[in-house]
């Protein structure tokens, strides 16, 4: 997950505008957001502030080899829902209610879910791609099943293989 670009995404701006209201040129953003450039935290902090924005450092404990894998597939959905969000969300919410028939134990989780997709889009993005435990568990009962292809799925998979393995 990249601060900047979580960042940049959650105040809802362009690599530009952040640049130009933290003082920064879009280079230096581009830069942070691909990794060229590591932001200190004091950089990160101002940067917020310059949105109206609070940084909060915290920790939690380190994602699983399962968790890295599902946050690939949703990165990837994510930027299928960002091209053409209506019939996605339409999908998941139909997929939400069946799975809360399906699996009453976790009824919870889904009435989370339909709760989430009620949200504006990026909102719903930050949800979905949230490196915390809470996501990473309403990922583990995604509702977005069906929207990557065989094939998506198994690019996603090599790519994440050659990332992770060892």
């Amino acid at each position: 997950m990249n601060i900047v670009r979580n960042l940049r995404r959650q105040a809802g701006i362009t690599q530009r505008e952040l640049a130009e209201s933290g003082g920064t040129s879009q280079s230096t953003i581009a830069a942070y957001e691909t990794g060229a450039k590591s932001p200190t935290l004091r950089t990160v902090a101002n940067l917020a502030r310059s949105q109206n924005l609070e940084m909060m450092v915290t920790y939690w404990p380190q994602m699983t080899r399962e968790d890295k894998r599902s946050l690939a597939f949703h990165c990837a959905i994510v930027e299928i829902l960002r091209k053409d969000p209506a019939p996605i969300l339409s999908r998941a919410v139909r997929n939400a209610e069946k799975l809360a028939k399906m699996h009453p134990g976790a009824q919870m989780l889904f009435n989370q879910w339909k709760d989430w997709l009620t949200l504006p889009l990026e909102n719903l993005v930050s949800k979905i791609l949230d490196p915390f435990p809470e996501a990473r568990e309403m990922r583990q009962v995604s509702p977005f099943s069906g929207v990557l292809s065989p094939k998506q799925r198994a690019r996603i998979l090599r790519q994440f293989r050659k990332e992770y393995e060892l």
